[in-house]
């Protein structure tokens, strides 16, 4: 991992409220009733939701050609999380050119950014850009594509952001795989100022509502004693032993474990020489489940599978959390009916094979900000047979059929936003009216 990455510390995932917001939190101060009170003076058919949207689609198709550029240069150049300096920079530098006041570093990450375009004081909305890879597989899950739709969902609704009196953002966020990025910048304050946050994710096909567990991520270590396999193997304590024993009670409580569940991880280190007894073994695991809450129950009877391997062979264990805990989501449910029309209307088809639709169970470090901001996390399809995490949905994540799914993607996400902030003008409208 790179030295960039900050410390990791075991904390709460940020919020714990429930899977589905069915009533949204509109801002209703007078500052953002004033700013679209003034805003739709002079602006006659700007005032029809349509013409907007129609401005909107139009200058995304202006840049639809920069945004492939930026998509297939990250797809060309993929970097791990915490390390994706060039990938950043490439994503912030397109934002730049369009006119937002880039930050980055940004909260002392340096993979992170914030880009900032409007003069509105009132509503703001958060395009959430990732662009960190998997190892060996490169952009398997497309993430090249979620940076080029969420700039193009920016810079196309900046059009209209003046007019509107609202303030769009793009909060360039690092490591999402397995480190939580997005976490990090919550407990560094980001994200509090934003009304709506929004993202859309590659899948094999398009689902509106992600329904991800929550998970844990752990960094396992067994430390034992060196000895010579064959001609003093009573010297050693063999930390590989401790792996297998851990393994094998994992493997047996899956058994007793409850439906909507997962215990799944990999052994990075299994010692170094055939004839040595393991000194030191690691691996990384992940703890999923439907809530935070379940999820806490479940660590205790995995983190006991691994003391039993330290236990068995006198091995130490030492358990590092890979970042804070990722939480269920908290649907916008009012902006997923929206963004639900909104693909629709650019041909999106939502009538997909129930199988085909699992990514939406996907854990995801957006879950953790929807805890705190009203927020989307929408799913949508890019063709083929493939799913996440394998190389040929690398290879699906540019092409043909993926640069349309980035400019659906894109205009799909605008057009969400701009409703969004209509919606909630008027919600805010409203309270004014009665306060008076």
């Amino acid at each position: 991992m790179s030295e960039q990455q900050p410390p990791v510390v075991e904390r709460p995932s940020t919020g714990s409220g429930t899977e589905r917001d069915e009533t949204p939190r509109p801002r209703g101060d007078s500052r953002f009733v004033s700013s679209l009170r003034s805003s739709r003076g002079d602006r006659g058919s700007l005032n029809d939701r349509g013409a907007l949207k129609t401005r909107v689609a139009d200058r995304l198709v202006a840049v639809a050609d920069e945004l492939v550029t930026l998509s297939n240069d990250l797809h060309a150049d993929p970097e791990l999380g915490w390390q994706e300096a060039r990938s950043s920079a490439r994503v912030a530098g397109v934002l730049e050119r369009h006119g937002f006041a880039v930050e980055q570093p940004y909260l002392g990450l340096e993979t992170a950014f914030r880009a900032v375009r409007g003069s509105g004081d009132g509503f703001t909305v958060g395009f959430l850009a990732e662009y960190d890879a998997l190892p060996g597989l490169g952009h398997a899950c497309g993430h090249n594509l979620i940076s080029a739709m969420s700039v193009g969902g920016a810079i196309a609704l900046a059009e209209v952001a003046d007019e509107l009196g609202i303030t769009v953002e793009v909060i360039g966020t690092p490591a999402e795989e397995g480190y939580g990025g997005k976490i990090e910048l919550l407990e560094r304050g980001a994200f509090t100022e934003l009304d709506f946050a929004l993202m859309a994710h590659p899948a094999p096909v398009d689902v509106a509502e992600a329904e991800p567990f929550a998970v844990a991520h752990w960094h396992i270590q067994y430390d034992g004693k060196a000895a010579h396999a064959a001609a003093y193997p009573e010297r050693g304590v063999n930390a590989n032993d401790a792996f297998l024993i851990a393994q094998t009670a994992i493997a047996l409580l899956r058994q007793q474990l409850p439906p909507g569940v997962r215990v799944h991880g990999v052994q990075t280190r299994g010692g170094e020489a055939p004839n040595a007894i393991p000194e030191r073994t690691e691996g990384r695991w992940y703890v999923r489940a439907e809530t935070t809450e379940k999820l806490l129950a479940l660590e205790q009877r995995v983190l006991k599978c691994f003391e039993a391997g330290a236990l068995a062979t006198g091995a130490t264990l030492t358990v590092t959390p890979e970042g804070g805990r990722y939480s269920e989501m908290r649907t916008d449910v009012e902006a997923l009916d929206f963004y639900r029309a909104n693909a629709v209307a650019v041909g999106r088809d939502f009538d997909v094979d129930p199988v085909a639709s699992s990514m939406n169970r996907a854990s995801t470090d957006m879950g953790n900000v929807s805890q705190v901001v009203n927020a989307i996390h929408p799913y949508i399809g890019v063709g083929g047979e493939a799913s996440n995490h394998q190389p040929e949905f690398a290879q699906a994540c540019v092409g043909e059929t993926a640069e349309q799914t980035l400019r659906d993607g894109a205009v799909a996400l605008a057009w969400t936003a701009l409703d969004v902030a209509r919606s909630r003008a008027a919600s805010a409208t409203t309270l004014e009216g009665e306060r008076e």
